[in-house]
Parts: C-alpha cells; sequence; structure tokens
C-alpha cells in the first residue's frame, strides 16, 4: 500500500526590488489582518469552539455578505480593502492554532507548569511564522516548467498580477503533485512548496543495511542479509568537514579558558558556522547512506534507538564533551528517515546496549585497544574494527527479531520454556548463522 508524503522544497525567486516591495507590503498586509483577527477570535474563543464550522463562524463577524450584511466588527471591511477570500479563510486557519497553542500554554502556566517559580506567563504573538498561503490559481499560478510563478500581491492600493522569476528547483515537483506554496519573505524572496509524494514500496529483498553512529567514525554500514551474510560495507566519514567544525570547536574551547564567565552570546557567530558545517555533514553523509542502502537493494535501514541519550563522558570544557556536544547521531537519523522514506523503504529501531561490546562471531565480550579505540580484540586473538562489528549486531538483532527468534528489539534472546537458567547472551550475528545449515563466513577481518 502506497503512503502519501508531503516534502517542501525552497525556490527562491528572483525578484526586482520593486516586486521584493510589493512581497513586503503582502507580508505586512497579511500579518495586520492576522493580527486584528486575532483579537476577534481570542475574545469569541469559547462560542466559536462550539460553532459547528470555525471558519463560518468567524467570517460571520467579520464579513459582509448579502445574508449577512452587518457583521459585527466592521474593521476589517473598512482597513482590508479588497482582501482574497483564500487569504481569508488561511489567515483564519493559521490564527485559530495561535490563540489555540497560546491558551493551553497559558492554562499549563496556571496550573503550575512551570521552569521556575517566579517564571512569567507567556506572551501571545499572532504573527510568528506568519507567512502568507499562495492557493494555486487564486494567488499563484505556475507555467509549464515551473520557471516563472505570477503571484497576486499588494501594492497598498490594489492586489494585482506579478510575473516573477524562479531562480532553481530541484527534481521532486516532477515526481509528485505541487501544492499551494507559501510566500516567505525574510532577507531573501523565495517560495516553500509542498509535494505530494506517493513512493511504491521497495521490493522485499532479505537485506538490511545497518547503520553504527560513533565518535570516531561517523557512521559504518553494512548489508546484511536474513541469513547472516555481509554483502557490502562502507565507512563514511568527511573527513575534511569533520576537520573545519573541530577547528572551530578548538578556537572556542581556547577562548572559553581565558574567559571566567561566558558572557550572553559568546562566540555566536562561530557557533552558528559550526552548526551550518554539522548541518552539510549530515545532509551529505545521509545521501550517501541513503544511496548505499539502494545500490545494495535493502528494503529497510536499521539504526539504534539513541533518542533522549545524553553522554556522560568527558570533563566540563574538555575536548571529549565538545566532540559529544557536536555529535550528530540525531539529526542523522531524522535525516535518514526522511528521505529513505521518501524512496520507499523503512526505517527500524533496535535496544543500543551491547552492539559493541559483544563479539560478533559469539566469542563473547571484546576488549578495545587503549591508543586506537575504534579497533577491539575478541576473546579469540582476532583484531576487528569496533564500529563494524557493532553494525553486525545491529542488523542482527533486527533480523532475530524479524525472524521471531525473539519477541523482543532489546537485543536478548527468547528464554526456553523447558530451562528457565538460559544465559542471558545478547543477538549478535552468529545468531542468525545458527539457522543455516553452513555458517557463511563473508565477513572475515
Amino acid at each position: 500500500m502506497t503512503r502519501k508524503i508531503i516534502r517542501s522544497d525552497k525556490w527562491p525567486l528572483q525578484a526586482t526590488a520593486q516586486q521584493r516591495h510589493l512581497m513586503r507590503l503582502t507580508l505586512a498586509e497579511y500579518r495586520a489582518f492576522c493580527r486584528a483577527l486575532s483579537i476577534v477570535v481570542l475574545s469569541n474563543w469559547p462560542a466559536l469552539c462550539r460553532a459547528p464550522s470555525f471558519a463560518a463562524a468567524v467570517e460571520r463577524l467579520i464579513h459582509p455578505t448579502m445574508k449577512n450584511p452587518k457583521p459585527r466588527h466592521h474593521y476589517f471591511t473598512r482597513r482590508f480593502y479588497k482582501f482574497p477570500s483564500y487569504l481569508r479563510r488561511a489567515a483564519i486557519e493559521f490564527v485559530k492554532g495561535q490563540v489555540s497553542s497560546y491558551l493551553t500554554r497559558y492554562g499549563a502556566w496556571l496550573d503550575g507548569d512551570r521552569k521556575c517559580s517566579d517564571a512569567r506567563p507567556p506572551a501571545f504573538n499572532p504573527v510568528s511564522g506568519c507567512y502568507p498561503a499562495m492557493y494555486r490559481g487564486q494567488q499563484i499560478k505556475f507555467n509549464e516548467d515551473f520557471t516563472v510563478a505570477s503571484l497576486k500581491l499588494w501594492d497598498g492600493r490594489e492586489w494585482l498580477w506579478h510575473d516573477v522569476q524562479i531562480k532553481r528547483v530541484r527534481q521532486r515537483h516532477l515526481l509528485g503533485a505541487v501544492k499551494s506554496p507559501a510566500l516567505v519573505v525574510n532577507r531573501r524572496c523565495y517560495l516553500s512548496v509542498p509535494v505530494e509524494l506517493k513512493p511504491e514500496q521497495l521490493p522485499s529483498t532479505e537485506r538490511a543495511c545497518a547503520v553504527d553512529i560513533g565518535i570516531n567514525t561517523l557512521a559504518t554500514a553494512s548489508i546484511v542479509s536474513s541469513g547472516g551474510t555481509v554483502v557490502a560495507r562502507r565507512f563514511l566519514h568527511p573527513a575534511a568537514d569533520i576537520d573545519r567544525r573541530n577547528k572551530r570547536c578548538t578556537l572556542i574551547r581556547g577562548k572559553a579558558r581565558k574567559t571566567a564567565k561566558l558572557s550572553k552570546g559568546f562566540c555566536r557567530g562561530m557557533y552558528r558556522k559550526t552548526r551550518h558545517i554539522n548541518e552539510q555533514i549530515a545532509q551529505i553523509t545521509s545521501r550517501r547512506l541513503v544511496g548505499f542502502a539502494l545500490e545494495h537493494g535493502a528494503e529497510v535501514i536499521v539504526l539504534e534507538h539513541l533518542k533522549g541519550w545524553r553522554p556522560k563522558a568527558g570533563t566540563r570544557r574538555s575536548s571529549l564533551r565538545q566532540r559529544f556536544h557536536g555529535w550528530l547521531h540525531r539529526r542523522l537519523a531524522d535525516l535518514i528517515e526522511a528521505k529513505f522514506t521518501e524512496a520507499g523503504g523503512r526505517v527500524e529501531y533496535v535496544y543500543a546496549k551491547g552492539t559493541s561490546s559483544w563479539a560478533f562471531d559469539g566469542s563473547g565480550k571484546l576488549k578495545r585497544d587503549p591508543k586506537q579505540y575504534e579497533l577491539a580484540t575478541f576473546t579469540t586473538g582476532k583484531r576487528y574494527n569496533c564500529d563494524l562489528n557493532a553494525s553486525y549486531n545491529i542488523a542482527a538483532r533486527y533480523w532475530a527479531w524479524k525472524l521471531k527468534l525473539t519477541r523482543r528489539k532489546d537485543g536478548q534472546l527468547s528464554e526456553d520454556r523447558s530451562s528457565s537458567g538460559k544465559p542471558r547472551i545478547p543477538v549478535t550475528l552468529s545468531t542468525l548463522w545458527q539457522r543455516e545449515h553452513e555458517a557463511p563466513y563473508q565477513c572475515a577481518a
């Protein structure tokens, strides 16, 4: 069954100085309408919530019609001349969400849900994140190849159509249906274009791409079949970008050591640059991981469940603590899930504890090298990469759960009914080999 997915693309506009001025006027007019409308909605909130249609009830208060010639609030008719009906309904839905959010937060504050005892009540900002929705056919029109957008803009007297060149678009709009975008005007003007996709589910190939996200190596991936055969392996570590990030982190740490008390906004520019480099690393690595999984026919990507986990290693202001702060385990997992789901695949999470401390061949616990922490020694004397070993065990935990060798994803085998004293050895890659007549040894060092 195909599932609908909505993804938003950013299409920058090549607007002239006059067109940018008109876009700012349009944004100011729309926000003024939302600000005035929020007062009406906030003062009539209980009655509006009881109405069968929220939008229709609000329009009866502000918009004159043949059946409603004298609405209660005449301000909107006098102040907002020929305001488009589609923008009015979009503003109603936006203000409804803003007021609902504010009342929920204010109610929680009254109930004592506060960070500190003297915390101030939440502020109501009706225009936070407020940008006009450009409904297709009514507020915006595209040409056939999506190079020109005709926008209905406010010039201070009338709502008129203006043709604006689109700088560039991605290829996503060719794969799905383009919905009504939003006009975003900040330092630059662009369209936030939602695209509805219906990706076809990937065929079942009995292959999983297991990814271990680490500190020494950013991501280690391996393709493992349901029988325990390792088909492919790859290390992903953009060293040049990581060095650029670490260089700025070192400069920040050096300045912090010379300062007794860090002021608000300390090294703001360096932190901003570091975040941008981290975002670039996550985007590049996630794209390569998804491409690696699709290249080898994997139907699922398996990750460790690390949401909410906080590292405790490293002292305050140490290099190790700073490396953990720049760790991309959550951002990388979110991007992998978003991109692979768009390609028709699935992302599963398994229990993380023990994947790196147990040998994949079932020989027991391993011992890490104190000088080269990414290397490990098995009890048999075998030397192996610890991150690669962890990726094998991650895949094994998924397949053990999928094949019902265990009823849980916590990495433990189910106990036998005949014996309750079965040792609690976690699932490793060797667990899958026991299901086969001949154990595959494609993953030897």
